[in-house]
């Protein structure tokens, strides 16, 4: 049960500093409104690397049904564990959600896109192509998976991983974020889409689901495949 409280902080952790990074680029009257991609993508390495600091000697901070699906399938963590931490991990992205919302409690009736409220908790395809868009997902969560194993294998200093997985999710959003704006998390999106379903959002109209699949299944056999590609490899 620890374990699980761990993932659930630190998903939680996850989702209040990265949604929390994108209501204050896109909502209306934000200080930080109209900020850049970049903005985004660093904020999101940082609020990993913060919930890795938080909960990594808890739980090991996989945040992630993809991360968790990945060491199972390569034998580094026990299948029967697998289904309370997926919980921990959506649960946690729920009530980060909830933080975000009340944190811009003031800003919702005021922006008008609906786009804009759906993408503080949820990611939308840049162009909608339901199967380029799980392949990019599934790429993009192929580099996360892989370079973790790599990590895995590589002597850090004390205290500096964190910092190093934190580097490696900006990098991903860099490079492979323009797309779908790199969900390569299913908790990360279902969560906080969720949460937008349920909470009373002025004006907030609908949470998207027919596309809700893409960012869970693209990242499951992205991560799958990217755990699978390491340990065959080495």
């Amino acid at each position: 049960m620890t374990a699980y409280l761990g993932e659930f902080i630190g998903a939680m952790i996850l989702i209040s500093f990265g949604g929390g990074v994108v209501a204050g680029v896109t909502l209306k009257g934000s200080k930080s409104e109209n900020g850049s991609w970049t903005l985004i993508c660093m904020a999101w390495g940082l609020a990993v690397t913060l919930a890795i600091y938080a909960v990594g000697d808890i739980s090991d901070a996989h945040l992630n049904p993809a991360v968790t699906l990945a060491l199972a399938a390569t034998g580094q963590f026990p299948w029967a564990s697998v289904p309370g931490y997926v919980l921990a991990q959506v649960g946690g992205c729920f009530a980060g959600g909830v933080i975000v919302w009340l944190s811009y409690l003031a800003h919702w009736k005021a922006t008008e896109s609906q786009d804009a409220k759906l993408g503080v908790f949820s990611t939308i395809p840049a162009v909608r192509s339901y199967a380029h868009n799980v392949l990019s997902e599934a790429i993009a969560t192929f580099f996360l998976v892989f370079g973790l194993m790599f990590m895995g294998a590589t002597e850090f200093s004390s205290g500096v991983k964190p910092l190093v997985v934190g580097a490696l999710i900006a990098a991903i959003g860099f490079s492979f974020g323009g797309t779908t704006g790199f969900a390569i998390n299913p908790a990360r999106d279902l969560g906080p889409r969720l949460a937008h379903a349920l909470l009373p959002i002025p004006g907030k109209g609908h949470s998207d689901w027919s596309y809700a699949w893409v960012p869970v299944l693209g990242p499951l056999m992205g991560g799958i495949l990217g755990g699978l590609c390491h340990q065959a490899l080495f």
